[in-house]
């Protein structure tokens, strides 16, 4: 294709149980869209590389045990709650800490960079402690990383398309510097990709 718009989109005020102080205090909701265009050129320019992967075998650690919409609605699930965002906080820092690291890392050795040759660090806005400690552990300034978490929360799909957009309004994603995503999400899933602007 010579044009691509890819969409992340998020009303996650709808699953958010607002009793719940450890959870509704970290959602958001949100939208970002990104044109993709392809463009023939000698020098690698646009997406250099992308990471992907799945595990669900931890998907209870971010999930919506009731589905969202996908077993219909019954009073006990309603009851329960079940129709809402759970998160076992402690499980889920640590292992979406390891995870984007190390997606990242992956990143960076496939496309032959250190993380000096990174113009600036676009990481899904999970929350700021994971954020931090992803930075701390690939040894990279906190000045170089993109976050907005403080102004929206997560916005989970949305929050990188998001991202990409303020920091190149603000100029802090600059024409021919290497940016890289990192991202871990429900599911479990987590991903990263290089690119070249």
């Amino acid at each position: 294709y010579k044009n691509i718009l890819l969409i992340g989109s998020e009303v996650n005020s709808r699953i958010v149980d607002w009793s719940d102080r450890a959870t509704c205090i970290l959602f958001g909701d949100g939208a970002g869209a990104i044109l993709l265009k392809r463009v023939e050129q000698e020098t690698p320019l646009g997406i250099l590389s992308t990471h992907i992967y799945s595990d669900g075998s931890l998907s209870d650690l971010i999930c919506v045990p009731g589905g969202i919409g996908k077993t219909g609605i019954n009073k006990q699930d309603i009851d329960n709650k079940n129709y809402f965002i759970k998160m076992s906080g402690n499980a889920t820092f640590k292992v979406a800490v390891k995870r984007m690291t190390d997606v990242i890392r992956e990143a960076l050795e496939f496309n032959g960079l250190s993380m000096e040759k990174v113009g600036l660090l676009v990481p899904h806005q999970a929350n700021q402690r994971i954020i931090r400690a992803v930075a701390e552990r690939l040894n990279y300034p906190m000045e170089k990383v993109f976050m907005n978490i403080h102004k929206y929360g997560n916005t989970s799909a949305a929050s990188i398309p998001i991202g990409i957009d303020e920091a190149r309004r603000t100029s802090r994603i600059k024409p021919k510097e290497t940016s890289v995503l990192g991202a871990v999400g429900a599911g479990l899933t987590w991903g990263s990709a290089g690119i070249k602007w």
